[in-house]
């Protein structure tokens, strides 16, 4: 890859797991009013809900994250958290008048299997208990290596689940050590083999390239043993360097440390190569799945979504999001849940939604947002006249015709593709699209860099 093109387009961006991004969010269009109305839009429209809850408690802290977390050893807390979870559930069911269908349930953290098998089958039953399910729900969880124990896969397993997710980051002693996430490949290799002995059918290992004192060497040795397990899905992706953002603990290094920006995208195309070469696939941006799983077939049938969870397979329904700092989206509307587990658990012991800042979207919002959805899962998207936006705003259409000179994007009529060379910098390209970030430049920088 050019190292013109790599110091032209790195800059801070998004991931765009929303649009508008949570710092555009504006205030002024948002109400707890507004906010349900736009809920049971949706649902008037799709019986079906995804949950998203987040369980936010680590026993230590992992430098590399930027995930709201609470650091403790005291176990006494899942209880009560738990309790809280299920009140809100209450609540949202309230809105809601009727049973929902559960479409998919994702659990995140903090270490979802900081708690007790007995205390999630608990909540997990209760949710259930107040919803309808199918047997295409699809269930799955974020799992800690070092503590992810045969109990919690049997117990999930036996509820319906079928996909986890584990935080592999990288095999390096030396990488390990500095994100402060000691878990050698026996462990993994253990947790992957039980879950697939439990009866998973998807099981993910996350890698993180560009992480402190990591090197080339590093991402080819990670991935070599990655191949000896041959992970389902894998996800692939950048360290997002963001220390100024308050508590997430990226203080244990310095700048210095990091890879430079051509040294990481090398890193990434090294990693690349050696995932195709052992049959996996690139999905979207930086994940890859083999062909027999869910992942791929999302993306052949033109399902694959992308929200606060990632990429799913799943479109259309409600997301709502239990717990602190949990994210709902409405598709008409988002609303973030309290970051302080004290200022969230006291709302909802009083009956009130938890919620301290969402947005609204403009039908302007929504036109845009389904652009950016399609390029960040297909590549690809296209627009007819009652949603073209590039005459009164030529601007973007000037920024597209620089990456068009570039490489980066291919025009047709009424639509534009993203060929292979472009596909680094998809974050860029939909950093076109982007009105909000266009009209309000940040004076301090808001995101990790895109490269």
């Amino acid at each position: 890859m050019s190292l013109n093109l790599i110091s032209k387009y790195n800059v801070p961006g998004p991931r765009y797991t929303s649009y508008p991004t949570v710092p555009y969010w504006e205030d002024n269009s948002f109400s707890m009013t507004a906010w349900k109305e736009s809920l049971k839009r949706s649902f008037s429209e799709n019986k079906e809900v995804s949950l998203y809850i987040h369980l936010p408690f680590c026993e230590s802290l992992c430098t590399f994250c930027g995930c709201n977390k609470r650091i403790t050893k005291k176990h006494e807390v899942e209880s009560p958290y738990i309790e809280t979870l299920l009140l809100e559930w209450d609540l949202y069911l309230e809105i809601l008048g009727e049973k929902p269908t559960i479409r998919e349930v994702h659990l995140g953290g903090g270490t979802p299997t900081f708690f007790a098998p007995e205390n999630l089958k608990f909540l997990l039953n209760m949710i259930f208990r107040k919803a309808n399910r199918d047997c295409d729900t699809e269930l799955s969880f974020e799992g800690h290596p070092n503590n992810t124990t045969k109990a919690h896969l049997e117990m999930f397993s036996k509820l319906g689940f079928k996909r986890v997710s584990y935080g592999v980051q990288d095999y390096s002693e030396k990488v390990q050590k500095a994100i402060h996430r000691i878990q050698p490949f026996e462990n993994v290799k253990k947790t992957t083999e039980e879950a697939r002995k439990a009866g998973f059918t998807s099981v993910g290992h996350d890698i993180i390239f560009g992480l402190p004192f990591q090197t080339k060497k590093d991402i080819i040795e990670t991935i070599e043993k990655t191949k000896l397990l041959m992970p389902d899905r894998i996800a692939f992706y950048s360290y997002a360097h963001v220390p100024w953002i308050k508590g997430n603990g990226q203080r244990g290094f310095k700048d210095s440390d990091l890879p430079v920006a051509d040294v990481k995208r090398e890193m990434y195309e090294i990693g690349k190569q050696m995932l195709e070469d052992a049959g996996y696939v690139e999905i979207g941006m930086d994940h890859f799945a083999l062909k027999t799983d869910s992942l791929y077939k999302a993306l052949q049938e033109k399902k694959l979504h992308r929200n606060f969870m990632g990429y799913t397979t799943s479109s259309g329904a409600s997301m709502i999001g239990l717990g602190v700092s949990a994210i709902s989206d409405s598709w008409y509307g988002f609303a973030q849940n309290e970051k302080s587990v004290e200022a969230y658990q006291s709302l909802i012991a009083e009956g009130i939604i938890p919620v301290f800042r969402g947005h609204i979207l403009s039908e302007k919002d929504l036109v845009i947002r389904k652009h950016i959805l399609n390029l960040m899962c297909h590549l690809e998207t296209n627009w007819v006249s009652s949603d073209d936006y590039f005459e009164e705003l030529p601007e973007v259409l000037a920024k597209l015709r620089e990456m068009e000179a570039d490489g980066l994007v291919n025009f047709f009529d009424k639509g534009l593709t993203i060929p292979e060379k472009g596909r680094p910098f998809v974050r860029n390209l939909c950093m076109a699209f982007d009105l909000k970030m266009q009209a309000r430049k940040p004076d301090t920088q808001l995101f990790s860099m895109t490269v």
